[in-house]
């Protein structure tokens, strides 16, 4: 009975970990202009500090972000609401230089949270242009995934936030196809796989390439076939140690 008792309250404590979690990332994605969005967000057992995030911005842009706060628990978790929200404002001030963006949440990072470390992608979406000017601190490379072409766009390498005295990286820009979708996502990803680093890249980005041609209209088909893939035997919606967030960008 003890050890039944023990197990309810795990679980119990796990469900209140994954609400919380879900609570603090975005209700829906906006809709705009010449993008659709999808996003999947699995939540490690002890609760972690990935997230994701889509804002609309001025001009009919579109903010992008996804990242990871160290740690776990309800501390990581609270970490990662204010460092969200805080990208949320530095995004609306000066969106079109993500470097900027990334080195004002850096600094909000070594002065509040002198304790953690995180990594961040974020990105300026110009739908019309079919553009995303991108920059990343010390996270993984995004994958661009179209009819013709499933390739990792190329990043700067850099440190995380709160890792270094001064943070900054060069940004970069993606150009996209009609119908290309770019996929962002956390390393949880590539760790639930439990294989080494390159590997996993590599099954993820054969996933990617596997797409079959009736899914790629749709981002949300995208990001589940990936999941499936990358994470077979059900890995994708079973309970693991890490957090898992994917965010779709297709273009139209």
């Amino acid at each position: 009975a003890e050890h039944l008792a023990r197990l309810l309250e795990l679980e119990r404590t796990r469900t209140s970990m994954a609400t919380m979690s879900d609570e603090l990332l975005p209700a829906r994605l906006p809709r705009v202009a010449g993008v659709q969005l999808a996003a999947r967000h699995r939540t490690g057992p002890r609760g972690g500090g990935d997230w994701y995030d889509a804002l609309p911005l001025p001009d009919a842009a579109l903010g992008l972000a996804v990242g990871s706060v160290t740690g776990s628990g309800p501390s990581a978790v609270a970490a990662m609401g204010r460092l969200r929200a805080s990208l949320r404002a530095y995004a609306v001030m000066e969106g079109e230089d993500p470097v900027a963006v990334l080195s004002d949440l850096e600094l909000l990072l070594r002065l509040t949270e002198p304790a953690r470390s995180a990594t961040a992608l974020f990105g300026y979406c110009e739908p019309a242009a079919r553009k995303i000017t991108l920059a990343g601190a010390g996270h993984s490379p995004p994958l661009l995934i179209g009819q013709r072409r499933t390739e990792f766009v190329e990043t700067s390498v850099s440190a995380p936030l709160g890792m270094l005295a001064c943070w900054e990286a060069p940004s970069v820009e993606i150009l996209a196809e009609p119908g290309e979708t770019i996929l962002l996502y956390t390393d949880g990803l590539l760790h639930r796989t439990g294989e080494a680093t390159d590997r996993a890249f590599a099954r993820l980005h054969a996933a990617a390439a596997g797409v079959p041609r009736a899914l790629r209209g749709d981002p949300g088909a995208i990001a589940d076939h990936v999941l499936r893939s990358v994470l077979p035997d059900g890995l994708d919606t079973a309970e693991g140690a890490e957090d898992v967030v994917l965010l779709a960008v297709r273009f139209e």
